[in-house]
């Protein structure tokens, strides 16, 4: 049995802090290594490149280290790489398999600066144009702790970012060059995804850890929705039960899964870091919310609905038997219940926002819409 059904409600937070956060000795030296990689990439691996060299002008660690929601024994990182050769999306689509070869050339001279009890695992590229260059960190001291890691050459969208909303038009342009494959630029808005996680409370990255770990139990099914739609979740669900620094974590793991088993229901965005107030973007966003449920937009990037086109039946039937778990039986018997999460449009939605959603055809009768402003 799953040690997490051997869990009372009260025991969950032990169980997240035993057996779910990674090593703190361990992280400091996946740290230091990081950081030798970084400079490397930054100062040395492109440095026998006629000119004009490419240049790095930033590493965004992004993925769970760089949110603060890695799990221990084995979690995920990415390092991208912002270079001033990438004048737009175009550039970073068609050079980006290029610049992938080399560093995975350099990577391996970089090895030999990092201390001896780290292993660097290198992953050739499959692809003739590969989008990532997958590496793994391992200590001997740690034999059941690694990361994964992705090195994401990308086109600085953002450039300065200094926070707030980006300007309208760099999501106008992000739109142009979509071309309707969503989401397939978000590296370019690591910097954004990370921070809306990161600055959450604690207690709401342990959710999210826990949440994780019970998606990474479920190996044996495929085409599941991405890990990033579970993240989306648990931050929804906080949301609703009015944003604490404390909370139940039988009661907002509960939620999750309640969530999970609405997703024909689910019509999730937030207006953080783009809005309806440019009339360009209203229209794609309008678009984007009519579309087949569940739809979870990602906070970062409009153009990634992180919910579509994956087997949700399936997990939901999964969050179904995990309701029924010990976890969430009270001493007297009775079951833990889901935060009351509103379910009618007009409960949540500002009246703007509802004149948006209202300005063409209605949503299919029994749809939920369900928005949350930032």
């Amino acid at each position: 049995m799953d040690p997490l059904y051997k869990c009372g409600p009260k025991e969950l937070d032990t169980f997240i802090f035993q057996n779910l956060q990674p090593n703190e000795e361990f992280n400091e030296q996946v740290r230091k290594a990081i950081n030798i990689i970084c400079e490397f990439l930054k100062s040395t691996c492109f440095r026998d490149f006629t000119p004009p060299r490419p240049k790095v002008l930033k590493v965004v660690k992004g993925g769970s280290s760089g949110k603060g929601t890695a799990l221990k024994g084995g979690s995920d990182a990415d390092l991208v790489l912002f270079l001033n050769i990438f004048n737009g999306y175009e550039d970073q689509e068609r050079d980006r398999g290029f610049i992938i070869q080399e560093i995975e050339k350099r990577l391996k001279e970089c090895r030999e600066r990092i201390r001896s009890d780290i292993e660097v695992r290198i992953e050739k590229p499959k692809w003739d144009n590969p989008r990532v260059l997958s590496f793994q960190l391992r200590s001997g001291d740690f034999t059941e702790e690694y990361i994964d890691f992705d090195v994401l050459p990308a086109f600085d969208a953002l450039g300065h970012y200094r926070g707030g909303k980006p300007d309208p038009q760099v999501y106008i342009g992000l739109i142009n060059s979509s071309r309707g494959q969503g989401g397939q630029f978000s590296p370019c808005f690591t910097e954004l995804q990370r921070d809306f996680i990161r600055e959450r409370p604690t207690k709401l990255k342990s959710l999210i850890r826990l949440v994780k770990y019970w998606y990474k139990q479920l190996s044996e099914l495929r085409s599941k929705p991405p890990k990033y739609a579970l993240e989306l979740l648990a931050v929804y669900a906080w949301e609703q039960d009015g944003e604490k620094t404390y909370f139940d974590m039988a009661e907002g793991f509960r939620t999750v899964l309640w969530l999970i088993q609405q997703y024909r229901d689910l019509c999730i965005f937030w207006t953080k870091y783009y809005d309806f107030q440019n009339e360009t973007l209203k229209k794609y966003l309008h678009t984007q919310l009519r579309k087949t449920r569940p739809v979870i937009l990602d906070p970062a990037d409009p153009t990634g609905n992180v919910g579509e086109g994956k087997r949700w039946d399936l997990l939901a039937e999964k969050a179904a038997k995990c309701a029924t778990q010990k976890c969430f039986r009270k001493p007297d018997g009775s079951m833990v219940q889901p935060w009351n999460v509103p379910e009618k449009e007009s409960e949540i939605l500002p009246e703007t926002l509802r004149s948006v959603l209202l300005s063409s055809e209605a949503p299919p009768a029994g749809e939920i819409a369900k928005a949350r402003r930032l």
